[in-house]
């Protein structure tokens, strides 16, 4: 069994950007498929989106090209422009378990007019078992959370220089 604490397991990444807080939580909520991974997907079609409902309660699932829709997760707190957590229901096969819940919370702090701070938190993985430090190393790799933050932010500069 795997003898890391909770908080030790957690997965904490921020990065800046240049866009108002406004902005930034767009991005990152209602136009997540712009810089998600397509090949980080669990469906059997190719991916083609990634959705949050904008709402508490909401889902947070992929499309296929085919019309099909895959569940990552739940939307626990939605408030926009601020923050916003979402429940991770991914198992440890990278299988939608709706038992199973890891939290992801998103912070959007303005460092000045115009920039924007993004703290995200990925926690509770103590939930993994005996493979929580395996799910820690892939959510903090280059594939994981820090990759797709650094796609957030290249996304981000595009937006702000057109």
């Amino acid at each position: 069994m795997d003898t890391q604490s909770a908080a030790e397991l957690e997965v904490v990444r921020s990065v800046t950007v240049p866009l108002s807080r406004e902005r930034t939580f767009e991005l990152f909520t209602a136009r997540i498929g712009e810089y998600w991974p397509r090949e980080h997907s669990i469906g059997t079609a190719p991916q083609v989106d990634v959705t949050l409902e904008p709402h508490a309660g909401g889902r947070w699932f992929e499309r296929g090209e085919d019309g099909s829709e895959c569940d990552w997760g739940r939307v626990v707190a939605w408030e926009p422009p601020s923050r916003v957590v979402l429940l991770w229901q991914l198992d440890a096969d990278w299988k939608f378990n709706p038992d199973f819940e890891t939290e992801v919370e998103v912070t959007f702090t303005e460092v000045e007019p115009g920039r924007t701070r993004l703290d995200l938190t990925h926690r509770n993985l103590d939930r993994y078992g005996e493979r929580a430090g395996q799910m820690r190393s892939a959510f903090e790799s280059p594939d994981g959370w820090t990759g797709i933050l650094d796609r957030f932010v290249g996304r981000a500069e595009e937006i702000a220089a057109q």
